[in-house]
């Protein structure tokens, strides 16, 4: 998902040019006036697989995109901030969530939308959970006969509780890829 720069964030400049600088192999947004590089970079994504008694935590969004779709709790990392803090941050804040025992579950590449997708695994502390304040409309324990699997918000979602019902735990990461190609999403696991 390329942004196009109409300004420099530098110097303000509209002065901008989409070519390669010297040095590089792609083209990047390049101001003129200033000569700062506008580099475009994946966003990194960070969430929680919760489970409590066999049954896993799910989110009722409250948001865009996806309003009122189930979602595991996820969102963006913020700058300056170490990725297990994240994931747990947005557990806390989207279902007042918490684990003391969390580790990496999956990684995964988001193509289509230039994301990276990451995900921890881990114990629900006292099995305790509500909405966040203004992310999640509900928050629910499921099992996986009972997960709303037509109203789950994201593939990488479906992908990821896929993977956790299929007792595919290791001690090493999933990791894929996920594209969209026209309306169909392709998934290949690594």
């Amino acid at each position: 998902m390329k942004i196009e720069i109409k300004n420099c964030s530098q110097c303000g400049s509209s002065k901008i040019d989409f070519a390669i600088p010297p040095g590089d192999n792609k083209k990047r947004y390049i101001c003129r006036s200033c000569n700062f590089i506008h580099y475009q970079n994946p966003n990194i994504v960070a969430g929680c697989i919760l489970e409590w008694e066999g049954k896993i935590l799910l989110c009722k969004r409250a948001i865009e995109p996806r309003l009122n779709y189930w979602t595991l709790p996820a969102g963006f990392l913020e700058n300056e901030e170490p990725l297990e803090f994240g994931a747990a941050r947005e557990s806390k804040e989207e279902a007042n969530a918490y684990s003391n025992d969390l580790r990496i579950f999956s990684i995964y590449s988001l193509i289509h939308i230039s994301q990276i997708y990451i995900m921890y695994y881990g114990t629900l502390k006292d099995g305790k959970h509500s909405p966040g304040l203004e992310e999640s409309f509900e928050t629910k324990l499921y099992a996986q006969e009972e997960i709303p699997w037509d109203e789950l918000a994201f593939p990488i979602i479906t992908e990821n509780l896929k993977l956790f019902f299929d007792k595919e735990k290791t001690d090493k990461p999933h990791t894929g890829t996920v594209d969209k190609v026209g309306d169909e999403y392709k998934i290949i696991r690594s």
